[in-house]
């Protein structure tokens, strides 16, 4: 299978050995390029298609809140908490 691959132009690249939550990130990504992505977008050819992919993966790691980040970005960290009470008062809750 490598081979055919190979001669298509597709890299493998091979997971390693004691990593089992290595496959399921992948399938993670994946899964949400394919619905938020993907389900609602029509590809008209391979061009178009890479050009989508760079700019879901641009939104995925700048703008798209993650749940394990504490609703934060990869690439953008989450907010220090508010202790004072001061500032809370004036609090700007910016949906």
């Amino acid at each position: 299978m490598d081979e055919v691959l190979a001669e298509a132009g597709i890299k493998t690249v091979l997971t390693g050995v004691r990593m089992p939550r290595m496959n399921s990130m992948m399938e993670r990504w994946v899964q949400s390029c394919r619905h938020e992505l993907l389900d609602r977008c029509l590809v008209w050819n391979e061009r178009h298609l890479r050009h989508a992919l760079r700019e879901y993966e641009r939104f995925y790691n700048q703008h798209r809140a993650h749940q394990a980040l504490n609703q934060a970005a990869p690439l953008r960290t989450a907010p220090e908490p508010i202790t004072d009470p001061k500032r809370i008062d004036d609090l700007n809750i910016r949906r």
